[in-house]
């Protein structure tokens, strides 16, 4: 509880009141927005990844779940990233404990870059590595929660990493037709990360469904090609 307390005094003595105001605007915090109620202290990525590797031998699972429950968002993203640190450290008790732990707190993984930067390398990596685990993802990615569909496609970032594509694209399947722009740019970014490993891969998958694609989830696909192959994707005329 000390440590708990000396990770939270610390975090607010880095508090930047115009940063966090523009965090806030930036998140989507206002009323009806998918970020609502979230509270910001205004501090930077880099800064709160130095914070976690600072606190990450003192703060304890019990610690973490506090500080997931925060309203806080910056104590929720040390707390994820604590948690990162931890399963790398961590034998393969530690990490299923880690793994277990993040399912029960899932809840409190609310904002995209709460996924992005927990997500593939503990949810993600431990179901990789224990494939009888991967019905949860594709459970994830039929829910009406934004954030578990969220999570579902980006945990695959870390199957892809290894070469290994199709629950990547079969999950994209599944979330074509989602009408949120958040799960737009995520299936995107990962067909991407296919394309960057396997062009031929993705462009099978693009074949069969780029005319059905949401466009921003087309534009973050094709991203990395050539001027003209894009702009023939974006007429229709591959």
């Amino acid at each position: 509880m000390i440590d708990l307390e000396k990770l939270r005094k610390y975090l607010r003595s880095k508090e930047n009141k115009k940063k966090a105001n523009s965090f806030q605007r930036y998140f989507k915090t206002g009323k009806g927005e998918y970020g609502e109620g979230d509270i910001f202290l205004g501090i930077t990525v880099p800064e709160e990844r130095k914070i976690a590797i600072k606190f990450s031998d003192l703060i304890t699972l019990e610690d973490a779940e506090k500080l997931l429950k925060s309203k806080i968002h910056e104590e929720r993203f040390v707390a994820l990233e604590i948690l990162v640190f931890k399963y790398e450290k961590g034998d393969l008790k530690e990490r299923k404990e880690i793994y277990d732990f993040y399912l029960k707190n899932i809840r409190f993984i609310n904002n995209w870059d709460l996924v992005d930067t927990s997500a593939p390398y503990i949810f993600g990596d431990f179901i990789l590595k224990n494939p009888k685990s991967i019905k949860i993802l594709y459970s994830l990615a039929h829910s009406k929660n934004l954030w578990e569909k969220r999570i579902a496609i980006i945990s695959t970032y870390s199957f892809i990493k290894q070469n290994q594509f199709n629950d990547t694209l079969r999950i994209s399947e599944i979330l074509l037709n989602d009408s949120h722009d958040l799960i737009h740019k995520a299936v995107g970014w990962m067909l991407r990360e296919i394309g960057n490993r396997n062009e031929r891969i993705l462009g099978g998958f693009l074949k069969k469904y780029y005319k059905k694609m949401p466009r921003t989830m087309l534009r973050y696909a094709i991203e990395k090609f050539p001027e003209e192959k894009r702009k023939k994707y974006l007429k229709g005329e591959i």
